[in-house]
Formats: C-alpha cells, structure tokens, sequence
C-alpha cells in the first residue's frame, strides 16, 4: 500500500521582520509558546526558525511542540540550536502525528541573553502566543503569575507537515491590514465551509513598503522593503499562489521633511512607481516559483490622517491596474467589498475600525469572504 503522506505544505507562517526599538531589546530565561492551529493530516513536521533582522547569532536553549506530551525539536540531532544573523535554520523532521483541526503548542526556551530583533506582530482569532518567565517549555501549563499573552512571533517563522499530495498553500503577503485579522478569518472560514486542502500562510509586516525602507530606530518595525522580503517570504513548501495586498503606505507615509526628516516628500510615488515595482518585484519572481499571482486592491483612506485628494488619485489608479492587468491570474477586491455605497472613498458603516486606514472586525471578515473560492480549491 502506498505511503499516504508523501508531500511537504507549509500549514502555518508568518513574516520575519524587524522588532520594534524599545528601551529593552534583550530576554534572558525566557520560554515563549505559541499555538499553531494543523488545517492538514500528516505524519511528521519540520520547523523554519529566522533570525533574519538580528545583528547577533540566536541560540533556541529548548525546544518542544505538544499535543499532549511535549516531542523535542531537534536541530542535527541537539537539543539545541543557533540561528546565525541574518539567517533562518530548518529544524530535523520530527515524527508526529496530526489530525486535521487539532492545534499544536510550539515553545521555544532561551537560557542566555537574547537578543530578541527578529520577529513581527500579528492579531485575528488565531493568532498570538505566550511568553513566561523561566523555563517551561515542557510544561503542560504556564504559571499565570509569571505568563502574559503576545502577540509578537519570535523567531518562529514557518511550520510544515509531510501530508497528502492534494494539500497546498495559499500565501498572504501586504502589510498591516494582512497583519491583522483577515487571512485568520479566510482561515475560519476555509475550515467552516469545507475547504480542506488549503492552509493560509501570512507573510505581511506592520508599516512595510514596496518601494521604500527606514534606517532609523523610531520605524524600524515597519520592516524592509518589497525587493528585499517577497523573494524570501515566497520559501512556502507546496505553495500555489499569492495574494499580493501591498502599496498603501508608500502613499500615505510622505509628508516632508518639515514635518519628519525620515518622511520625505521624494519618497511619494506615482501610480506608474507601485505598477512597476509590484510587476518587477513580485509578479516576476512568483512565476519564476510557478504561483500564481493575484491581485488584491488598497481599501479606503478617507478620513486618515494624512489622507488628501492626490493620495486617493494614485490609489484609486493603483486599484484600476490591480483590477485589470493582465499580468495577474485574477483579483480579489478588497476595495469592494469594505467601501461604503454612497461614499465609496470610505468604509461602509461599521467596517471602519475608527482611524481610517485599518478595517474593523466585520469588515476583516468581509474581507475573508471576497476571496474567490478558485484560490481554496
């Protein structure tokens, strides 16, 4: 009888990125768990780690993922292991046996001093973590009077399963709006309507460009620019296609260098600009994997601080070549689904979370539900 697990799909993922600068940038005796939700049944699993933003090498101390007795993660047969700077490391494959639905704790424990500036923010129904003070990385429970939630994910990049060759993933890749809730909602609703062959993997970092980096400590955490990550956040085992929701902020960061040295008025681009560096750096390299590429339009600005009519003209032509383009195997339009009937410039009522730019619970939701059903099936 054949092996009915054959085929390696990454079943859940985030993006690397910068930490934000805060006075503290070390942990020491630290444990951090987080819980990662298998869409697939397989028989084994295979951790990607990134130290990808770090000046200095990482050492993961301990590492387990429990169902119910805690397996060890092993990195060439040790119990432990060093991501070098700048760097992402593959765990061995781990005999383990998942059921579809079941959700699994990863805990990674730190012994030493850690320098903790590789790993980014995520928020939805699914996502987030733990972090305790000591070592209870093989622990059933962590004790509440040392244990807070997290929604930061250090370190812990991409998680594979060996399952059925049917299986495959979807990548989500933007910037915050993709941060945040929707792709768990998709996730949600994959899982409510029967759509049991895909996993949703969410690669999108808080602030991030196409187009643009910062150098300086206040935004570090919106991350490096669209040439540098989407070569390397497209490292998806079994990936089919990518949603590419990305460029609002390139139009709306810019606001002179007299208002904030680091925002220059030469770092606002045209329409042309985000078509160009989204056809050159993301479209040409996923065909080169064989995914395919769909596009997904920038929601409504109106009302955001920095919101005026020429930042809404370059979005609204962005939006027109995303719905259009040839280049791409289809669009999902976020636009539409969010944006309100008499005012399309805004959110429908309710669907704004209330600054303007991010979208509120419902309108996540709303989100999830425009995604044409060919990209799960």
């Amino acid at each position: 009888m054949p092996e009915k697990f054959t085929k390696w799909v990454a079943c859940w993922g985030n993006a690397t990125s910068i930490t934000d600068r805060k006075e503290a940038t070390y942990a020491k005796d630290l444990t951090l768990r987080y819980p990662i939700r298998a869409c697939f049944s397989g028989n084994k699993l295979r951790f990607h780690f990134s130290n990808l933003t770090g000046t200095e090498p990482v050492t993961i101390s301990e590492a387990y993922v429990a169902k119910d007795a805690p397996t060890p993660i092993t990195f060439g047969g040790r119990t432990s292991g060093t991501i070098p700077a700048g760097e992402e490391i593959l765990s061995d494959e781990i005999a383990f046996d998942v059921t579809a639905g079941e959700t699994l704790d990863v805990s990674l424990y730190f012994a030493g001093f850690t320098q903790m500036n590789a790993g980014t923010a995520i928020t939805g129904p699914l996502s987030g973590g733990k972090y305790s003070y000591g070592n209870f990385a093989k622990s059933a429970t962590l004790p509440d009077n040392l244990t807070r939630k997290t929604n930061w994910i250090y370190f812990l990049n991409t998680v594979d399963i060996l399952t059925e060759e049917k299986n495959f993933a979807l990548v989500c890749f933007g910037d915050s709006i993709t941060a945040q809730d929707w792709p768990d909602y998709l996730t949600l609703r994959c899982a409510r309507e029967g759509f049991n062959n895909v996993a949703i993997i969410r690669r999108a970092v808080s602030g991030t460009r196409i187009l643009r980096e910062y150098s300086c400590i206040t935004y570090a955490a919106y991350g490096l620019k669209g040439a540098t990550r989407f070569p390397i956040e497209m490292n998806v085992a079994g990936a089919r296609a990518v949603i590419v929701q990305h460029g609002i902020n390139d139009i709306i960061h810019p606001v002179g260098v007299e208002v904030n040295r680091f925002r220059p008025w030469s770092d606002m681009p045209t329409a042309d600009d985000l078509i160009n560096g989204v056809r050159t750096l993301y479209i040409m390299h996923a065909r080169k994997l064989g995914l395919k590429v769909y596009s997904g339009t920038l929601l409504p600005i109106y009302g955001w601080r920095t919101y005026n009519e020429n930042r809404d003209i370059i979005r609204m032509a962005f939006n027109q070549w995303l719905r259009t383009a040839p280049e791409f195997d289809g669009c999902v339009d976020f636009d539409k689904a969010v944006r309100g009937h008499e005012n399309p410039k805004a959110f429908s009522s309710g669907f704004d979370s209330g600054d303007h730019l991010h979208p509120s619970a419902r309108a996540y939701e709303a989100m999830a539900e425009c995604v044409p059903e060919e990209l799960l099936t």
